[in-house]
């Protein structure tokens, strides 16, 4: 009910909205109202009140919660449940808890900061306070485990087509998850996942984004590969925009993706954001090392390298690294 007035009072920014409106639109009494009103305010809402006139947002806090990003989404089942924390250790650790127990399809945990974020292989995501999106969703595909790599795709695709509507930016895609801008990373996607031999019970999908970070809020080791998409176009980035055009773009991709007819067109629209493909590479897979160039990327996400002796291997998930991207050479 909170997102609902809040949504209300952002549609009538300009003018007062009466108690009695909100009351009659809500199906609530005006007592209730009142309560909702003054837990807003709680929240860090700067709302006016008036006795003859109603209420007036004046300004929002700069906060990811529920509230804030509900008031803004038009998806059908993508954060339709938000689990939001100031501070939390992982959002993929909340979310994979809260899977476990039965949470709905689509269900968001977003958090303003992590403590111990998780990257992929193990390694740690530096998370500051206030500065990127942090956050995981969770999904229950109808799929058996080995098709589960391509949802990691299809974030990907999602959060790189998000990024360039808000802010023009030209984004880049190393196969198969990160998100480069100027040869250097602003996002990285971790895909964990609960299965059984051919069932998927759920997947999250954590999605770690260094949005309005300053180059001093990095460790000294990540201060040459990483960067922020305000180190990148010189402005700070709206997150709260960022978050919903990707809960957005993202259902729809992942919805779409059904339809083997769509998910063709999806690919190719991948394919125009690859920094992977027509490069040289050199892929850990299953033990091996590979090097070579990359030639294709299917409809289904796998990375083709050919080596120079013209052999062709088909890469279904690894870590790949690209000739002139993040120091290698």
């Amino acid at each position: 009910m909170k997102a609902q007035i809040l949504k209300a009072l952002k549609e009538n920014r300009e003018q007062y909205i009466s108690g009695e409106e909100l009351s009659n639109h809500l199906g609530v009494s005006r007592t209730a109202v009142w309560k909702y009103i003054m837990a807003l305010r709680e929240d860090g809402y700067d709302i006016e009140s008036s006795s003859r006139k109603g209420y007036r947002l004046v300004s929002s806090p700069e906060i990811l919660s529920s509230e804030e990003i509900q008031a803004e989404l038009s998806t059908r089942f993508f954060g339709k449940q938000i689990v939001y924390f100031d501070t939390v250790t992982s959002t993929n650790t909340i979310a994979k808890e809260i899977a476990a127990e039965g949470c709905q399809d689509g269900t968001v945990v977003i958090a303003d900061q992590q403590t111990a974020g998780k990257g992929r292989l193990g390694r740690n995501w530096d998370s500051p306070p206030h500065t990127g999106i942090w956050m995981s969703i969770v999904l229950r595909p109808d799929i058996i485990p080995a098709q589960a790599p391509f949802i990691t795709i299809l974030a990907a695709l999602a959060v790189a087509r998000s990024l360039e509507q808000v802010t023009q930016v030209s984004p880049g895609i190393k196969w198969p998850n990160d998100i480069v801008l100027d040869k250097r990373k602003v996002c990285g996607i971790l895909t964990e996942m609960s299965a059984e031999i051919e069932r998927v019970n759920y997947i999250v999908v954590g999605i770690g984004i260094n949005v309005n970070t300053d180059i001093e809020d990095f460790p000294a080791d990540l201060q040459k590969t990483a960067a922020s998409v305000k180190m990148i176009t010189g402005q700070a980035v709206d997150r709260k925009s960022l978050v919903v055009k990707i809960l957005e773009n993202f259902e729809e991709v992942y919805t779409g993706a059904k339809d083997m007819n769509v998910r063709s067109s999806l690919m190719d629209e991948y394919r125009k954001y690859s920094l992977t493909l027509g490069s040289k590479v050199k892929a850990v897979y299953q033990t091996q090392e590979i090097e070579g160039t990359a030639v294709e990327i299917t409809d289904n996400g796998e990375l083709i390298i050919e080596t120079e002796d013209g052999v062709r291997q088909t890469i279904f998930s690894g870590e790949v690294s690209v000739r002139g991207i993040y120091g290698y050479v």
